[in-house]
């Protein structure tokens, strides 16, 4: 029997599966996981929140292509396909809107040097047969007005789209609750073990609960939970990123079609409009810790290099200013599936993806979850992968990191 729809359990209770962080890829972890028949609980403090709230959501599978990344690429591809009908199921899952855009995009070079880049990047994508269309600057200036006219080409990607992250993670939010997952709202402090196997987490309340299997699905966070032997802890670092959010007042729209993102000064710039008229510029890459300060550098970065992209944004109000942590890996790609550790899997390490491979991660994890291993396709991302960077915790005792202190929690 499931528990109540969407019930906050405050008290000791078993699971079949205990997802630990409650973003959108615990979420989606969740809800794939309760729809397999397993009841399924979520702990976290504030679920929804987390990177998500941060994130501009592009799809963008092609243009965020990177030398070296072509094993993820095959996973971002795959995930980008199911991203229609995902949505699909979760809109009528949830009754709520999650602001999927097939709109496309356009990367574009302001001088020389990024023209050079981006011809680089024109030809890899190319060499792995992905669909992408050279255009003059003429030609980008034609398909986005707003464009700043020293524009020296681009690239016109029409299968990488957008989602708004907010209202995805609010959707799936709702899908879970409805499905009957249970929420513990409260941090996960320790997860808890039997000899040498996982049996849950304790809560920062006390309160234990107990699972078959646990999902560590923290972010960021994922590699500071106490309990965890030093041998299965996953490798995953916060990397800084600030992003600012603009309105679009009706006589300036539409103001942009689709996403643009360029190269300026060999920094990496994006302006991805909504259909509510926001309009979200990012991002910076800042290898900082733990710190989510909005500086006052960063804004004028963006700014500035959003200014030579589009010379028009510098005329919009300017709604919010936000920083978040991604959760980088080793590799840049994803800890999926189960860890060294009997009952305890991984869903973290997603980086710049975690939007992307939302609908992916949660095939995966649901899979994982009730046959025990990967599918094909993911083996790749096993957390086995890092296992030998790792030594050994000693014989009986597993190594414990400190507990998180207040202020190292999500923002």
């Amino acid at each position: 029997m499931h528990a109540p729809h969407g019930r906050d359990d405050t008290h000791d209770a078993t699971y079949d599966a205990l997802v630990i962080g409650g973003g959108i890829i615990g979420l989606v972890t969740a809800w794939r996981a309760v729809q397999r028949g397993l009841r399924t609980a979520v702990a976290d403090p504030a679920p929804g929140g987390g990177a998500a709230q941060v994130a501009a959501g592009m799809l963008a599978a092609v243009t965020e292509l990177h030398y070296g990344e072509q094993t993820l690429l095959g996973l971002n591809l795959a995930s980008a396909r199911r991203y229609p009908d995902f949505v699909a199921e979760l809109e009528e899952a949830s009754g709520k809107d999650v602001g999927y855009r097939a709109c496309g995009t356009l990367a574009v070079a302001l001088d020389a040097d990024d023209r050079a880049h981006l011809r680089e990047l024109h030809a890899l994508q190319q060499r792995h047969g992905l669909e992408s269309q050279w255009l003059t600057g003429r030609e980008c200036r034609r398909l986005e007005p707003m464009l700043a006219p020293g524009v020296r080409g681009g690239l016109r990607v029409d299968g990488d789209h957008q989602v708004d992250p907010r209202r995805l993670a609010a959707a799936l939010l709702v899908a879970c609750e409805r499905a009957g997952v249970v929420f513990h709202r409260d941090r996960a402090e320790r997860l808890t073990l039997d000899g040498d196997r996982s049996t849950g987490a304790e809560l920062a309340d006390g309160t234990r609960l107990a699972a078959e299997r646990t999902v560590l699905a923290a972010g960021s966070l994922s590699g500071r939970l106490a309990g965890v032997p030093e041998a299965v802890l996953p490798p995953v670092r916060p990397v800084k990123g600030q992003v600012l959010r603009l309105s679009v007042p009706g006589p300036y729209a539409p103001f942009l079609s689709r996403t643009v993102r360029a190269i300026v000064r060999g920094g990496h710039v994006y302006l991805v409009p909504r259909e509510n008229g926001e309009l979200v510029v990012g991002a910076t890459t800042e290898e900082l810790g733990w710190d989510t300060t909005v500086t006052a550098g960063g804004v004028y970065e963006l700014l500035r290099d959003a200014h030579e992209l589009v010379p028009g944004i510098t005329e919009l109000p300017l709604v919010e200013t936000r920083a978040g942590l991604r959760p980088g890996s080793p590799d840049n790609a994803p800890l999926l599936g189960p860890t060294a550790l009997p009952g305890l899997h991984l869903a973290t390490g997603h980086y710049r993806n975690g939007v992307l491979l939302t609908p992916i991660t949660g095939d995966v994890m649901a899979e994982a979850l009730t046959g025990g291993e990967l599918p094909p396709h993911a083996r790749p991302f096993s957390p086995h992968r890092f296992a030998a960077e790792h030594p050994s915790p000693p014989a009986g005792r597993p190594s414990a990191p400190a507990p998180l202190a207040p202020q190292e929690q999500p923002v």
